[in-house]
């Protein structure tokens, strides 16, 4: 019988082992910049062309190493920072498996040239394919000088998997980012085909996260501290009114180590309760300090995940940190407890000047709101008589708590007028400035109810008014047959300015006001974008915006998307750009919000989704523009929305799945009302 299991060759058992560790070109930098930080370097450069697809060449000012060392650590499985089993539970440095180099060379053309300081000379070796092609002794700087050519050359299949030059860079971004940020007494610049994209001095934390992500982020940095015999917190978080919709600006590290980690996230959270709006992250820069017993950080081959032995208490501790930092900094809204918001207090019916004795009418005195000084006084309160109704007072509580709030004295031959009538007074003059307009009474929930008979539908010459906060399009445009069981064109109902309520012929039909608009507007854009003929609304006084290397790099490369769906902007020096037209259906938002908020989308989409560029757009803009979108409707615009809806190709859900409507049968609802 043939023997089949047999050992393979170093060249592929390096090309496997290449396929968990260098996934694609930011992989590399990641593994260089670690390796370089623990040579104890000073000052590192990274250097890239084609997002890393044909060099990246990493310059630092480490400690070096000697000809032997430079040629064994290409060997797989070779370290110098694990001497024996009881090593792993002591970590504290990056790279330390010994798999980065060899799984690199194994898949690129390498040259590398190191010495140390107290040697004259130093060392050049170039590996293609895990192939050693030359060893020589060389004069070059003190340190290590990596250069990776043409990565997966000869793997080309790994190669065409690579993404756009956007995407592959905006990942090594990101993997820059997290070791700049986890070394700031390191000093870091990376270049992009000759232009530099970040240079950044070694310094303090505060100082690295301003060069990094700029000069608005000096005005919502908040230190972080806590320390416990246990684990100790440290770093900056952000304001809430700083918070963005994306997930992009939270960094955690464990030891200085990048990690990611959604229990600590979700503290992070819940310290920040009351504070946030909904759907809305922090920016924060948080170190966790541990002994190296307690975790566990070889469970991912990138070194990005960790487990803690005592995950619960990790969670408290962070919990507290944060939420200790949010009430030290008055981030979070805060009660006066010196104050008795009942009462009036200083000239409002204080004490008066004179000293005089306590009497009842020096006692303070609460304030009635303007809403309430029109209707009976209340129970516990005998009823005092006045010469005429008392009028209704529109002035603002601090206007109308200046004054004095006790009540004229009646005759005691005028009977009291009932106060259920004094409703009537919250209408007065309505009807004698427009006589023509039905009087309408809205409640909190309900549309306005008629207290005067409707008036009659307007005729075919008669033009239907639209009214001001909906324009999303025309319904002149769209099919007339919107819903075809609909029982009467003008019974929608808005609900809490989120639902719309529409009876149809089996029952009733409830539809989700934001999703609905999201639909819509989601279409619009992906027309303008495959049209490329979006309209643009030209700004009288154009903004000037700064982005981060990351977001300004995408901007670019999307300027064609960008451009087709209304934006008009041009660069205007280092990362800036002046706005000078946004997409009509976005008019009413901050033009540098929307700008920046959108491209922060478009990177968690892309990350996450596999969607192309015009689909990913089309969505993040749509689901950006639907939130302003949560308002009160008039009945044209209730109409004009559902018209619309209906008119969609795919009225029932969002881009994103989610269910728009909903029909809740007779049955359902009779249902509701049986005894249980």
């Amino acid at each position: 019988m043939l023997n089949v299991i047999q050992l393979l060759p170093d060249s592929i058992a390096n090309q496997i082992a290449a396929g968990e560790v260098v996934q694609r070109p930011a992989s590399v930098v990641k593994e260089l910049l670690e390796n370089s930080v623990d040579a104890k370097a000073k000052s590192i450069q990274v250097i890239i062309r084609e997002a890393g697809r044909n060099l990246i060449q990493i310059i630092d000012d480490g400690l070096g190493m000697t000809e032997t060392d430079a040629r064994m650590s290409f060997e797989r499985h070779a370290t110098s920072k694990i001497r024996s089993s009881d090593d792993l539970f002591r970590i504290k440095t990056m790279g330390f498996r010994g798999e980065a180099l060899a799984s690199i060379a194994a898949v690129a053309q390498v040259e590398m040239r190191t010495r140390r300081a107290e040697e004259e000379l130093g060392t050049l070796i170039r590996i293609e394919g895990s192939d050693i092609k030359a060893q020589e002794s060389i004069s070059c700087l003190p340190g290590t000088n990596l250069l990776i050519k043409n990565l997966f050359f000869n793997v080309p299949a790994r190669r065409n998997f690579l993404k756009s030059n956007s995407v592959e860079m905006r990942h090594v971004i990101d993997e820059f980012q997290r070791v700049a940020l986890a070394n700031s007494e390191v000093a870091f610049s990376l270049f992009h085909n000759d232009q530099e994209i970040y240079n950044l001095p070694a310094g303090k934390l505060s100082r690295r996260i301003i060069d990094m992500f700029g000069k608005s982020y000096r005005e919502q940095l908040n230190q972080c501290e806590e320390q416990t015999p246990y684990v100790t917190v440290r770093g900056f978080i952000g304001k809430p009114e700083s918070a963005k919709k994306a997930r992009n600006e939270q960094f955690f590290f464990v030891n200085n180590r990048y990690i990611k980690h959604n229990y600590l996230h979700h503290a992070v959270i819940g310290a920040y309760e009351g504070t946030l709006p909904e759907g809305s992250h922090p920016f924060y820069v948080l170190f966790i300090d541990i002994d190296p017993s307690h975790i566990d950080i070889n469970i991912h081959p990138t070194k990005t995940e960790i487990k803690f032995d005592d995950e619960r208490s990790v969670y408290a501790i962070m919990m507290a940190a944060v939420r200790k930092a949010v009430g030290v900094y008055n981030l979070a809204p805060s009660l006066d407890f010196d104050s008795d918001v009942n009462f009036l207090s200083g000239g409002r019916g204080a004490r008066p000047k004179d000293g005089s004795a306590d009497t009842p009418d020096a006692a303070p005195k609460p304030i009635t709101p303007s809403w309430m000084s029109g209707t009976a006084a209340p129970a516990s309160q005998p009823a005092e008589k006045t010469d005429k109704p008392q009028p209704l007072r529109n002035e603002s509580l601090d206007t109308a708590a200046g004054r004095s709030f006790d009540m004229p004295s009646r005759k005691a031959d005028v009977p009291p007028k009932p106060s259920v009538n004094n409703w009537q007074a919250l209408f007065e003059g309505v009807s004698d400035k427009n006589p023509k307009k039905e009087t309408t009474a809205t409640g909190d929930w309900l549309g306005p109810v008629s207290t005067k008979p409707a008036a009659p539908m307007p005729t075919a010459s008669t033009p239907e008014p639209v009214s001001e906060p909906i324009r999303i399009g025309s319904r002149a445009n769209q099919r007339e047959e919107v819903a075809p069981d609909m029982v009467d064109d003008e019974a929608i109902v808005q609900v809490q300015n989120r639902y719309l309520l529409a009876p149809v012929k089996s029952g009733m039909m409830l539809i989700d006001q934001r999703r609905a608009y999201e639909r819509i507007l989601y279409d619009q854009f992906h027309a303008s974008l495959t049209k490329r003929n979006g309209s643009s609304q030209q700004l009288l006084f154009p903004k000037t915006i700064s982005l981060s290397p990351v977001d300004f790099q995408l901007a670019l490369d999307l300027r064609d998307e960008l451009t087709s769906l209304g934006f008009q902007f041009d660069e205007l020096g280092h990362n800036t750009f002046i706005i000078r037209g946004v997409p009509t259906q976005t008019t009413g938002e901050k033009e540098e919000e929307l700008f920046a908020n959108l491209l922060a989308q478009l990177r968690e989409d892309t990350g996450r989704l596999k969607l192309n560029r015009q689909e990913s757009m089309a969505r993040s803009l749509a689901r950006r523009s639907a939130q302003r979108h949560v308002i009160r409707l008039s009945v044209p615009e209730r109409r004009a929305l559902v018209d619309q809806l209906f008119a969609s190709a795919n009225p029932s859900y969002t881009p994103g799945g989610e269910s728009i409507m909903t029909v809740l049968s007779l049955d359902k609802i009779a249902g509701l009302f049986a005894l249980k």
